[in-house]
């Protein structure tokens, strides 16, 4: 391996630029357990922490003897100093230092003072200060990594082969990740074929923060051609609308345009088109001077107009008779999250069924991953990472104190620790990592109490109760406390809400609301609580709320177009999306979604089974996403205008 010279050239400026534009120059002091340098995992005995089979204090001394000079047989000299080691410790940590240090021993320089030519080990191009910490680390398994020195120590550990401090920088490299530095930490680790999985990690983070990448990012304008567009054109893309990724290409060809215009072409075969608002089609795309200079963006646009007849005038003939395959320019993207819908109630029983919502093609799939223990309704659930706990409820015959754990990478269910009370009706909150179980009914009594369950420990604890009963109520978590709204307490509904902090263990009443609601859901969205449909005691409820913690007040929104009480109410794509329900004569499958720009509720794909009592998780970042979306994709487009097709054809009826 050869060392490149560990200055400003080998990172880049543009790197350092980036790195240091976050604000971020905390230097960090860490410490790690290297299991590739034949290191066992730590383990305390008597008052020394073992670090392997060497204990702290050992490595201290040690590390003393060496800043002491004492003891010491070996130099390492860089361009600007030298350190005097010991050629032991050096050796176990390092296989290039062992190498070193152990060939041709018998080699001297002929003089009896002159240590061995295999004692001295020059390294050119490495500081003093990032040689200081890859010693540190050989000597003491830690070292201070920051923004400055990350990229330099990260080279020089690499090539020395202390794998060890190559994990640690990485790792740095990878929590420090923002908008405005993942294109250059992407560029950097995509020279070394070492940082393959940091180049992944910067990489996967640009497309999950597409749209803020987009708007704080100066390397993604600086990107060459195919760089650029492999990132438009990827699937994984995380936008809601097209037209943001159009207005970034603008940008990309403006920062040089006499030489990217004639590019223009090539970009807009990454675009969806056919996915952009009609506005933004017309007037930004068609009428762009780049786009009208180009004789090659001229098929590109009527392709365009004519999906777009295809798809919106679905009465026209003869193109009703054609069949609409979706076409490149307006297949959907990936999604990076989807929602789970759990559990529920329809048809007099209980079902345990597993729907995921697919937000990029409005579909809702069938999962085959029904819980084997059996059904559940009017239950509870929380996601920690890739994994739904499904607590409490009923089955039409049993409540349940039970808890259920699904994972969605392996597709499998677990039973965990149950409850000490059994909870039907139950409201579940996740916060910094506990499940908190709120209130609810045991089949004799609506409950105040609370109990709180942590994942690591498998345990149930007991916790401070509501002030008030609430069966049928809803919680959610927001600025790190925990809020339930509304229920019933076995003698009416409850237009009431209470907040609990878990730093004081205690629970205290916030403002009533306007209306009463159980049956209700609430969700934490662009810091407020919001507090949808339900049952007032007389009807279910259309309307929707929304507290303000600063201002300690409630306002309406606009009402959704279904009434609605025990349905799903779940946030993706920063919109809010109610799910299936009981509207007061049937269980329904109706979904739509809140769109908080427009305070308008919009229709979306109704669910493929009709339930209530369900419930609905978002799930993100899933690395087995594939598995949960829907796989037809080429056929969405024929579906879309068939529905279109069907509900003109209604209303013509309804004229007639």
């Amino acid at each position: 391996m050869n060392l490149e010279p560990v200055n400003a050239a080998v990172v880049g400026q543009q790197n350092n630029d980036s790195l240091s534009s976050t604000g971020s120059n905390d230097e960090g002091v860490l410490s790690d357990v290297d299991t590739d340098d034949n290191m066992d995992v730590d383990e305390e005995i008597g008052s020394g922490k073992l670090v392997g089979s060497v204990s702290e204090k050992a490595l201290q001394t040690l590390n003393e003897l060496r800043c002491g000079n004492l003891l010491c047989d070996a130099v390492i000299s860089v361009s600007d100093g030298s350190f005097n080691v010991h050629r032991a410790i050096m050796s176990a940590c390092s296989p290039y230092f062992r190498v070193q240090f152990t060939s041709a021993i018998a080699a001297t320089n002929g003089d009896n003072n002159t240590p061995p030519k295999n004692h001295h080990v020059h390294i050119p191009g490495v500081s003093c200060a990032i040689m200081e910490e890859i010693i540190n680390y050989a000597y003491l398994r830690k070292c201070s990594i920051n923004a400055d020195n990350v990229h330099q120590l990260l080279i020089t550990a690499d090539y020395v082969d202390i794998s060890g401090l190559v994990r640690m920088c990485k790792q740095y490299l990878a929590q420090m990740l923002t908008a405005e530095n993942c294109v250059s930490i992407m560029g950097f680790a995509r020279r070394f074929r070492f940082l393959n999985d940091l180049y992944a990690k910067a990489r996967s983070y640009l497309l999950r923060h597409f749209i803020e990448v987009a708007a704080k990012n100066k390397d993604l304008l600086q990107l060459n051609l195919k760089d650029f567009y492999d990132v438009i054109n990827d699937d994984e893309l995380n936008t809601r609308e097209e037209d943001n990724v159009w207005k970034l290409c603008i940008k990309w060809i403006d920062q040089d345009p006499n030489e990217r215009k004639h590019h223009v072409a090539q970009l807009m075969q990454g675009v969806r088109l056919g996915l952009m608002t009609p506005k933004c089609f017309m007037e930004e795309v068609r009428e762009h001077p780049y786009v009208v200079q180009s004789e090659e963006a001229k098929p590109l646009i009527v392709e365009t107009f004519k999906f777009i007849s295809m798809l919106y005038c679905p009465f026209r003939m003869p193109i009703a008779r054609l069949k609409l395959t979706t076409p490149p320019l307006a297949m959907p993207r990936l999604p990076h999250e989807v929602i789970f819908a759990i559990g529920g109630w329809s048809g007099g029983t209980s079902k345990a069924c597993i729907e995921t919502y697919d937000t990029r093609a409005d579909r809702w799939v069938n999962i085959p991953a029904e819980d084997p223990a059996g059904p559940r309704a009017y239950h509870g659930t929380a996601v920690i990472g890739y994994k739904i706990y499904a607590i409490g409820g009923y089955d039409g015959l049993e409540y349940f104190n039970t808890c259920r754990v699904f994972d969605a990478i392996k597709k499998t269910w677990k039973e965990v620790a149950p409850m000490h009370c059994r909870r039907c009706y139950v409201s579940v909150a996740e916060l910094n990592g506990l499940i908190y179980a709120i209130g609810g009914y045991d089949g004799h009594n609506r409950l105040n109490t609370v109990e709180r369950y942590n994942p690591k420990t498998n345990q149930w604890t007991v916790i401070t109760p509501m002030n008030m009963q609430r069966s049928d109520a809803s919680a959610c978590t927001l600025n790190g406390k925990i809020y339930a709204t509304g229920g019933f307490n076995g003698q009416e509904c409850l237009d009431s809400a209470e907040v609990y902090d878990p730093h004081t263990n205690v629970w205290t009443r916030i403002p009533n609301m306007n209306q009463r609601r159980s049956g209700v859901s609430c969700v934490a969205f662009r810091g407020q609580v919001y507090v949808v449909g339900g049952f007032n005691g007389t009807s279910r409820l259309a309307t929707g709320e929304r507290y303000n913690p600063d201002t300690q007040t409630w306002s309406f929104i606009r009402e959704m177009n279904h009434s609605r009480s025990n349905f799903g109410l779940e946030i993706i794509d920063d919109m809010i999306f109610a799910i299936a329900g009981f509207n007061g004569v049937s269980t329904i499958s109706h979904t739509e979604c809140y769109v908080p720009e427009t305070n308008e509720w919009m229709e979306a794909t109704d669910m493929n089974i009709i339930r209530s009592a369900l419930t609905a998780n978002n799930v993100a970042g899933l690395p087995n996403i594939r598995d949960y979306i829907h796989k037809e994709r080429d056929r969405l487009m024929e579906e879309r205008r068939q529905r279109l097709l069907a509900n003109a054809m209604a209303s013509d009826e309804n004229l007639s």
